[in-house]
């Protein structure tokens, strides 16, 4: 095993040092590239041949043209229109060839689950990445026995449903089952515990053979992450999660923001992890941060099967409610500047074109085309003006719990009415008694400091801010009751719409009292 690590750190070394044509290329250059490469492969298809593919390839630059003939879609106009055929086993529709593979995913804001088509393409991208990030781990200067130790990844359950002429299911379960055998290896907790379909029996499966394994990468969203660490530790009674995995090294964080969450791992670890956030989503492998930038901003795929579109999240292009306006603004690469947010479009090698995923992102570097995660369109506050995004009640909260010294748990906000104007409702776990008074206090001082147009409200329409402490079971306990717990589930932070009501639900009969919206 030794002499295995030796090759394999060997063989990172020397694929880090060969040349690399996207750094070459700037990222721009490397999108035009890309859409050229999607629109020819795509050219024959239905989708291709109503827009005329092939006469744009024929430009030296089709990117105008592009932007300009095929018209921005959500989900439900990307669905209505083209991918409803594909799911019915039509092949060629937006992508060449059946779509096989279909990734359910409702994100943290919708009720129903959505069908993402994932080509073979799109799985070789996906592959290509997490390479990728596997090279970047040679500026670590980690030793050799750190890469003959095991993956442990949180995911999706490997069991797809089979409809006829499709597959159904989790992304990281048709990622993780179409993997090549040489990277199974190393994979855990394996095939039969994958398959389970019940989170929790998951869980327990891994617990028992956690001291069996030599995990020395660990992958998954920071919440669960969090609660698999906790029962690892409670059922062998031990003091952190390095008593159990000695040689755990690196975690490679998704999904949401993982400040919130640092100073638990600390109680939690022996050391410090090397942390590294990824942007994996069901529509594609967006993004990931190398490890040696501790900003924590990530780089975007340019040249990795998507093109990627800007839309200004403004209310010239969005509603109160986070709904695309018709034909919004839209920019590329070359267009955006940093600090300014944007709702993320997307070309995929999978057959979405020019698609609203729903996030929000906004550019720390334009030259190095690098991003972090804002929030979600629809996962926004403004009642009057304020702009509220859940990256700045991510940090307000942190900084809040630290200078308290607590523990950060989950937390939501919504959007209530109070003494005719506005207000602000925090709900917050924890399960030991807290001043909310003063929480409440650090939350709304530093919330003032992150958002200028927050500070300006809070002295006119937006009159007060509410912090209530609850169970931190009761997140938990919300999101079983909506069917939605996996390794890939995320709280929602901004409780609006149907969200709000079942919210409500769960409050009222737990004796807590509801939200006036």
């Amino acid at each position: 095993m030794a002499l295995l690590g030796r090759v394999i750190k060997k063989t990172i070394e020397i694929g880090e040092k060969l040349p690399k044509s996207r750094e070459r290329n700037g990222p721009y250059k490397q999108q035009v590239k890309e859409l050229r490469k999607l629109m020819k492969k795509a050219q024959f298809t239905a989708f291709g041949e109503h827009y005329k593919f092939s006469e744009m390839l024929l430009k030296p630059n089709p990117v105008k043209d592009f932007t300009q003939t095929v018209p921005v879609h959500d989900y439900n106009s990307m669905f209505k229109n083209w991918w409803y055929r594909a799911l019915n086993g039509e092949p060629f529709v937006t992508w060449p060839g059946e779509a096989k593979y279909f990734a359910l995913s409702s994100g943290t804001s919708e009720a129903s689950s959505k069908h993402i088509p994932v080509s073979k393409d799109m799985i070789k991208a996906i592959q290509k990445v997490t390479a990728r990030q596997l090279l970047g781990m040679a500026h670590l200067n980690l030793p050799e026995e750190h890469f003959q130790t095991g993956i442990l990844m949180l995911g999706g359950s490997t069991h797809l449903n089979h409809h006829g002429t499709y597959y159904e299911g989790d992304l990281s379960g048709i990622t993780t089952g179409t993997a090549p055998f040489w990277f199974q290896f190393f994979i855990k907790p394996g095939r039969k515990i994958l398959k389970h379909r019940r989170w929790s029996d998951k869980l327990e499966e891994i617990t028992l053979a956690a001291k069996d394994w030599n995990i020395g990468i660990i992958c998954g969203v920071p919440a669960w992450i969090q609660i698999l660490f906790e029962k690892i530790i409670k059922h062998y009674n031990v003091k952190t999660i390095h008593d159990i995995w000695p040689n755990l090294r690196c975690y490679v964080s998704g999904g949401v923001a993982i400040g919130p969450y640092l100073s638990t791992f600390e109680k939690l670890t022996a050391f410090p992890l090397i942390i590294t956030d990824t942007y994996l989503a069901s529509e594609g492998f967006i993004a990931y941060q190398n490890p040696l930038n501790k900003e924590g901003a990530m780089q975007l795929m340019c040249d990795n099967g998507l093109f990627f579109e800007f839309i200004p999240f403004t209310d010239a292009n969005f509603d109160a409610e986070g709904n695309m306006l018709p034909n919004p603004q839209t920019l590329t690469l070359n267009q955006v500047e940093e600090g300014k947010e944007y709702a993320l479009l997307l070309s995929s090698c999978s057959g979405a074109w020019r698609y609203l995923i729903g996030d929000v992102v906004k550019f720390t570097s334009v030259e190095k085309a690098e991003i972090i995660i804002s929030g979600r369109t629809k996962h926004f506050l403004s009642l009057c003006g304020e702009h509220l995004s859940v990256d700045n009640m991510n940090k307000a909260f942190r900084l809040a719990c630290d200078e308290m010294k607590l523990v950060p748990g989950e937390f939501c906000v919504c959007g209530i009415k109070h003494e005719g104007l506005f207000a602000h409702k925090w709900y917050v776990g924890c399960d030991v008694p807290i001043d909310t008074k003063l929480l409440r206090e650090k939350i709304d001082a530093h919330l003032q400091v992150l958002n200028d147009d927050y500070r300006v409200e809070r002295t006119s329409a937006l009159k007060d801010v509410i912090v209530e402490s609850i169970p931190s079971e009761l997140f938990f306990e919300f999101l079983h009751r909506k069917g939605n717990v996996s390794a890939q589930t995320k709280f929602p932070r901004v409780m609006k719409g149907k969200l709000l009501t079942d919210w409500n639900g769960l409050l009222i009969e737990k004796g807590f009292k509801p939200v006036e919206p």
